[in-house]
């Protein structure tokens, strides 16, 4: 995606082999490789938005990448670090699970400081989530009324949770059903910055490459994607 978004006649399809399928479940493209080539042959075309993030790498330098499902900056990066360094082979649901609970026993809330298109929210937070799709981590429907190809991020921020907050709404994200929730904000954004006292982990569809500071800016109309007729 990062070598052809925005270049004239390339469309992209997509046979899902990675660990959660996040990506194609908002254009129900179906996981099984037959299906998912038939749908590459077959298909109709839908013009896409993209992000791109401008970040630290963990060895200080800025860079800069693309991504076309959901970026994120906090909790979230390091539950991607944890489930990228695990076995897989409990399937992406569970291996997303398991990297949930393991990660937010030792998580630590701090002050992030986030800004969307001009307005600025500070505070105690887990998660700050930039969504172009609907879902990540292995299915949860994390953004519900994100549309790829809208112009704007949904852009979810996750305030101080508790362990009971965590069992309690978690079941509900896989429903897409968890908003609103007193202890989360979800704005529509082009651009979005994060920035907190210490260093937070990102996550770029799936990946974890470095830390905040971190910018996401909207790509509209990017790529050209094959979903089905």
């Amino acid at each position: 995606m990062n070598g052809i978004a925005g270049r004239e006649g390339v469309e992209l399809a997509v046979v899902p082999r990675g660990t959660g399928w996040d990506f194609v479940r908002t254009y129900g493209i179906p996981r099984s490789v037959d299906d998912a080539i038939a749908v590459a042959r077959h298909g109709s075309t839908r013009t896409i938005d993209a992000g791109r993030a401008t970040y630290r790498r963990w060895s200080g330098r800025e860079a800069t990448a693309l991504f076309a499902n959901v970026a994120s900056a906090g909790m979230s990066g390091a539950i991607a670090k944890r489930a990228n360094e695990t076995t897989k082979v409990l399937g992406g649901k569970l291996s997303y699970l398991w990297a949930t609970f393991a990660v937010f026993a030792r998580w630590r809330n701090t002050d992030v400081t986030v800004t969307a298109d001009g307005e600025t929210r500070t505070g105690r937070m887990h998660d700050v989530i930039v969504a172009n799709g609907r879902y990540l981590g292995g299915g949860m429907m994390i953004c519900p009324e994100a549309e790829p190809d809208d112009g704007l991020f949904d852009v979810l921020l996750i305030g101080d949770l508790t362990k009971r907050d965590l069992l309690l709404t978690l079941p509900k994200t896989y429903r897409g059903r968890h908003l609103p929730h007193p202890k989360a904000e979800l704005l529509r954004a082009a651009e979005v910055t994060v920035t907190a006292p210490e260093p937070l982990p990102i996550e770029l569809d799936g990946e974890q490459p470095g830390a905040t500071p971190a910018r996401f800016e909207l790509l509209p109309r990017a790529i050209r994607l094959r979903v089905p007729a």
